[in-house]
């Protein structure tokens, strides 16, 4: 019998002591939830954020390093379209003066376009 009075009496203290946090933490809306439910759920919640930050940034360094690579991509290939003419062996030289006057003018698609473009601005600026 002593031994059912002392825990009784020790579960009373603990939901007393309970109830007491939860008045002075919730107020009139202490039933709702504890303070171990809400500081969890804040903790979820920051980690879900910083999941979601970090996935963020890596997406970001990912999309960058391609854009890189491609743009380094791009610029070997148009060095190695200039270069190539040049490089290769047996081709025959070109004419001096071509029948047609049309042909001598080079095409807009196998000039570069940064050679291209100044003249074109310099020409459009002078009135």
């Amino acid at each position: 019998m002593a031994r059912d009075y002392d825990s009784q009496l020790l579960e009373s203290v603990a939901v007393r002591r309970r109830r007491m946090r939860d008045a002075l933490l919730f107020g009139a809306q202490r039933a709702r939830r504890t303070a171990d439910e809400r500081l969890g759920k804040l903790f979820a919640g920051i980690a879900i954020a910083a999941v979601l930050c970090a996935g963020c940034v890596g997406w970001s360094f990912v999309q960058h390093t391609l854009a890189k690579q491609k743009a380094e991509q791009q610029k070997q290939q148009q060095q190695q379209g200039r270069l190539q003419p040049l490089d290769q062996p047996g081709a025959s030289p070109r004419p001096s003066a071509p029948a047609n006057p049309s042909a001598a003018k080079p095409s807009a698609s196998s000039t570069p376009s940064k050679t291209s473009q100044p003249s074109a601005s310099h020409s459009a600026k002078s009135p």
